[in-house]
């Protein structure tokens, strides 16, 4: 690059020279790209071919700073891999830094002075040096395979030490005082593999409908309990995979075995903010896909459990409790419950506990969720003890759900000492632009400076993190991934991270979730069909106008738009709206039906969904809307949503995520398996769910125009071809159906806990230095800055 410089200045600093004309100081890759595509089409070939490197610098950019004379930039060359340089446009020069340096300057920017002698500086990366991590940006997310394979070559190279803590291990296993696995008869390697030979042969000669119940006595004898299998096919093999693991252990191996050992009874599942509950909650301030996800897994790791645990031979009902918020001002909701069964599972509950005020004083009304952390240390001790209580005993896996779950998470599973794993949802950071910069400028509304410091502290806590996709951890080739924004950024005047997560760290594994299959099939299943709702759902999309309900549809047989979300700006539907008043062509060939927020602003406590009501009456006012638009403002139940799906696929009409952003989208999958042909943002979860062209289609919501004529593409071919319309819909019932369903999802993240509970075991001492690097974080930083959020009245 330096020759560059030198042999092309002048070509180079007239580029340099047009992105100061400008006149901004920060500019994101797309501006970078944009411009250099303007600059360059008005430059002759020979230009144009100097200028090759600088451009491809350029091209890999995520963002620059410029303050004259200097131009930062921060590249992006490949996923995951971070480069920062500068030049100086005057003197030509040009060098790599490191991040730190990048980040003064762009501190400078906003302070108009220097910090970098004061600045407190994260590094999280001299803690887990030693630590194994992946290599290939192709292996972010798949943790398990990682450390299937590093504890396989742990027990070749060290293979005495490997098996002492292997038969430890297992001789640690009870339930409720009674010994699981082996009993102090078998103290010693050599003893363990006498042991599982006499057993094999003790075995061999029983019948096949053998059960532990019959060689039980025989067994234990030899040393072992039971925990191996429920009958004499599942014993032999559970024996034999040990005994292979110690001749030599193989990655597959190692993940059946310790997938088959009893370790995961009880599981905590932590959600504080919104309204947890299961009826008169979805729609409510900060209460909506979480509540859904969390019920729906629920149901399915209860089921999970059960299978397994009947498998290893014991008769024992595992206990699931979803710890939330008690809320005494709950309206209509039962979030003033302490206690409350889940529906649908024979012993899950979900367990309210109050926040509250330092002098113990219960706090009464709903208090958003980012104003909650005040009272987040005070609710994780007394969760702690209630949890206990209820339980007779402490979980083996802790669960947290977005910032604050995963930091009362944190707290609980240090003091229990349970294996911690984090579910982030969403992260607040990536959402909005430069969020971290000018955090005190959202300081008194978001409180991002709790928000982005217990992310840190979570993130780097958890034994491991599940995300429900590959972007959500690293992006993709032009965006940055939600967690991959936590490695490297900056907020003046509190503190700078150089190195704050490490997404190649084997702690991340994609499981995506799925849709309730008892609720969500498709539309063809037509003995399953709930047709008895079908006259309500007549009234509420084709009746006459109600105060719940604004616009009407003239044109009844046109075939359905239909969408469904928060009222936020995040989910875009005033955006969706907007394109649809637009596009003659999309008018023409469908109607738009809208579920979202509520249609009075005096119903919404939350300011940006006020702001969002507004818009969308200021749209269908100025497009007059009304006649082709009709936008519903309450609560469906989860039968009438499910149905709704399917009423309109009868229609032939399309599902509509037109969301700036979705780190997953469960709404895309629940219209897909219902058959409904679906379009989606490009931007998160819904790019990776969505094969284009074959299983739906991706649309950019900063691009409307170009959206909403794709759309109305898909619309009138369908209208002349009904083939493409049934091509798209069986093909996202097929996608959801091979990728994403709860069963899947439950089974391996069982599976996650029992290996990463092996893998903490194995190597807790290796952590030791980061835990006390995040107590003192914790202590020194977000107690501080939690304790200065003022309280609700």
């Amino acid at each position: 690059m330096e020759n560059l410089f030198s042999q092309h200045r002048e070509a180079v600093y007239l580029l340099l020279r047009h992105y100061f004309k400008l006149d901004r100081t920060f500019l994101l890759g797309s501006d970078l790209r944009d411009e250099l595509e303007n600059f360059l089409s008005n430059q002759d070939e020979e230009t144009v071919k100097k200028l090759e490197p600088l451009s491809k610098l350029i091209k890999d950019a995520q963002e620059a700073i410029l303050s004259d004379p200097w131009v930062y930039l921060a590249t992006r060359p490949n996923v995951a891999r971070w480069k920062y340089y500068r030049f100086h446009m005057h003197d030509m020069l040009f060098n790599e830094i490191h991040v730190s340096e990048f980040l003064a300057f762009k501190e400078r920017q906003v302070n108009g002075h220097d910090d970098e002698e004061w600045m407190l500086e994260l590094d999280f990366d001299p803690f887990n040096r030693d630590f194994p991590k992946l290599k290939e940006a192709r292996s972010i997310g798949n943790g398990l395979q990682f450390l299937n394979r590093h504890l396989s070559s742990r027990f070749f190279h060290e293979q005495a030490k490997a098996q002492e803590i292997l038969l430890e291990f297992l001789r640690r296993h009870h339930i409720r005082d009674r010994n699981l696995m082996l009993n102090g008869r078998i103290k010693t390697i050599k003893a363990l593999r006498s042991a599982l030979r006499s057993a094999d042969e003790h075995l061999e000669n029983q019948s096949e409908d053998t059960t532990w119940h019959d060689v039980g006595p025989a067994l234990q004898e030899l040393g072992f309990e039971p925990g191996w299998g429920r009958d004499l096919p599942r014993i032999r093999e559970t024996m034999r995979l040990l005994s292979d693991i110690l001749e030599a252990a193989e990655p597959g191996n190692l993940e059946m075995f310790l997938g088959r050992v009893p370790m995961i009874f009880n599981i905590v599942i932590l959600s504080p903010h919104g309204y947890f509950g299961q009826d008169n909650v979805l729609g409510l301030p900060d209460t909506g896909g979480q509540v859904v996800y969390i019920l729906d897994q629920v149901r399915a790791l209860e089921e999970e459990m059960c299978s397994r645990l009947y498998d290893q031979g014991l008769d024992l009902m595992p206990q699931i409790l979803v710890v939330t918020r008690l809320i005494p001002e709950a309206g209509n909701t039962t979030c003033d419950q302490r206690l409350e069964d889940i529906v649908g599972t024979e012993n899950a509950r979900i367990l309210r506990v109050p926040f509250r005020n330092p002098d113990g004083q219960v706090v009464r009304p709903w208090i958003s969720r980012f104003n909650i952390w005040p009272y987040l240390e005070r609710f994780s001790q007394d969760a702690e003890k209630e949890v206990l209580a209820e339980l007779g005993a402490k979980p083996d896996l802790i669960l947290g759900n977005y910032s604050d779950g995963n930091l009362v998470a944190t707290l609980m599973a240090k003091k229990i000492g349970a294996t911690q794993c984090n579910i982030a949802h969403a992260l607040e950071k990536p959402k909005y632009l430069y969020s971290d910069l000018y955090w005190k400028d959202n300081e008194e509304q978001y409180h991002f400076s709790c928000q982005f410091t217990a992310d840190l502290i979570a993130m780097n806590a958890a034994d491991f993190i599940i995300t429900s996709t590959f972007q959500e951890i690293a992006g993709k080739k032009d965006t940055v991934g939600q967690y991959e924004s936590y490695n490297a950024f900056t907020m003046p005047g509190l503190y700078r991270v150089v190195n704050g997560i490490n997404i190649f760290d084997p702690k991340f594994n994609i499981v995506s979730p799925g849709a309730d299959p008892v609720s969500y099939f498709p539309y063809t299943e037509k003995k399953r069909r709930l047709y008895a709702l079908h006259d309500e759902i007549e009234e509420m999309v084709y009746s006459g106008e109600r105060s719940d309900i604004r616009g009407h549809f003239t044109d009844k047989e046109k075939p359905l738009l239909y969408t469904m979300a928060r009222l936020d700006t995040i989910k875009n539907i005033t955006g969706l709206v907007e394109w649809y008043g637009k596009n003659e062509r999309l008018r023409k060939s469908a109607n738009l039906l809208i579920k979202a927020g509520h249609v009075d602003p005096a119903l919404s406590q939350d300011t940006e969904e006020k702001a969002q009501i507004a818009r969308m009456h200021q749209l269908m006012d100025e497009y007059e809307l009304d006649g082709q638009v009709r936008w519903l403002g309450f609560h469906l139940e989860k039968n009438l949503s499910s149905e709704m799906y399917r009423f309109v696929a009868d229609k032939r009409g399309a599902f509509i995520q037109p969301a700036l952003f979705e780190a997953f989208g469960i709404t895309v999958i629940e219209a897909m398996i219902s058959g409904l042909p679906t379009f989606a943002t490009c931007y998160g979860g819904p790019s990776e769910i969505i094969e284009e062209g074959v299983s739906g289609f991706h649309i950019d919501p900063n691009h409307g125009e170009r959206s909403a004529n794709k759309i109305a593409d898909f619309m009138e071919k369908s209208a002349t071809d009904p083939s493409h319309w049934d091509s798209i819909s069986q093909g996202g019932i097929e996608r959801v159906l091979d990728r994403y369903t709860w069963e899947l999802y439950a089974r391996r993240l069982i599976t996650l806990s029992c290996i990463y509970g092996f893998w903490k075991y194995v190597s807790d001492l290796r952590r030791v230095e980061t835990k006390q690097y995040l107590d003192m974080f914790y202590g020194l930083q977000y107690r501080p800055l939690a304790n200065s959020v003022e309280l609700a009245d």
